[in-house]
């Protein structure tokens, strides 16, 4: 089990960038598949992006090539670097950590993509 915080949402222009960050405690965390999930209002939560702890990283087709995951192994922390943001990139954004049938959520930050 580990415990998971996200931060470093907030509002920002489309077009513009917005770095999110996840800090995890509680286990060994170098062993977990990270990953982010985000849910929009009246929607369904959507998976967006997974890293291996080999650092093998996936997308959703939504986000294929304007975000970027990564992890600090030695800072128990896992990034989501996101560019040419779109109003529909708009939602709260979930960490979660995965090994075996275990998963971990944080409780969310929100990003809002306005002019």
């Amino acid at each position: 089990q580990v415990q998971l915080v996200e931060s470093g949402g907030g509002l920002v222009q489309p077009g513009g960038s917005l770095r999110l960050s996840c800090a995890a405690s509680g286990s060994i965390f170098s062993i977990y598949v990270m990953g982010w999930y985000r849910q929009a209002p009246g929607k369904q939560r959507e998976w967006v992006a997974s890293i291996t702890s080999g650092n093998m990283t996936n997308y959703a087709d939504s986000v294929e090539g304007r975000f970027t995951i990564s992890r600090d192994n030695a800072k128990n922390t896992v990034y989501l670097q996101m560019n040419k943001l779109k109003p529909e990139d708009s939602a709260v954004y979930y960490c979660t950590a995965a090994v075996g049938a275990m998963s971990d959520w944080g409780t969310g930050t929100l990003v809002a993509v306005a002019s």
